[in-house]
């Protein structure tokens, strides 16, 4: 049995951990602002940066892993947060991962970077979309949604890319 590394893990259990951090964001902050005069709701930033951690920890765990950590993360989500945005946020959860993985792994060829750019554009319209039909029966949140995920993205991404470079330039 290959055991992931501890790098692994931790993303695998930060992935976890967003899951209800935004689900418990949005049940007690409501909306809030991500610029350019859009709101959305609290959980976007958490949200964003699942995108990023999914991927993460599928690179180091393996798919089956990420989507048992949607389970638990969901199940974490009914027991501290409000049950209809558990609800609707593991519905939207499930459903980006799927066409995350769609788009991911042809791509992962080109580079890590490469595909969680294009993946998390495709999660996270999927998870915009599906989240607040769900959870507020309405698209009104939904362009404050699509920029407060990708400002996460984008900033874990470049973080990623800047991590990458210096442990090139230390080897």
């Amino acid at each position: 049995m290959n055991v992931p590394a501890p790098a692994g893990i931790a993303s695998l259990v930060a992935y976890i951990a967003t899951i209800p951090a935004a689900n418990l964001a949005v049940t007690h902050f409501g909306a809030v602002p991500v610029g350019f005069g859009y709101a959305a709701p609290a959980g976007v930033y958490m949200v964003g940066l699942a995108l990023v951690l999914r991927d993460l920890a599928r690179e180091s765990t393996g798919r089956r892993a990420v989507l048992a950590a949607i389970a638990v993360g969901t199940m974490l989500s009914y027991i501290l947060a409000d049950p209809a945005f558990a609800g609707a946020s593991a519905a939207a959860f499930a459903v980006a991962e799927a066409m995350d993985f769609v788009v991911y792994e042809p791509l992962r060829k080109r580079g890590l970077l490469t595909a969680m750019l294009a993946s998390n554009a495709v999660g996270l319209l999927a998870d915009s979309l599906l989240f607040l039909k769900l959870a507020f029966g309405s698209f009104d949140y939904l362009p404050g949604q699509i920029l407060g995920k990708a400002w996460m993205t984008f900033s874990a991404i470049a973080v990623l890319a800047l991590l990458r470079r210096r442990r090139r330039a230390a080897a």
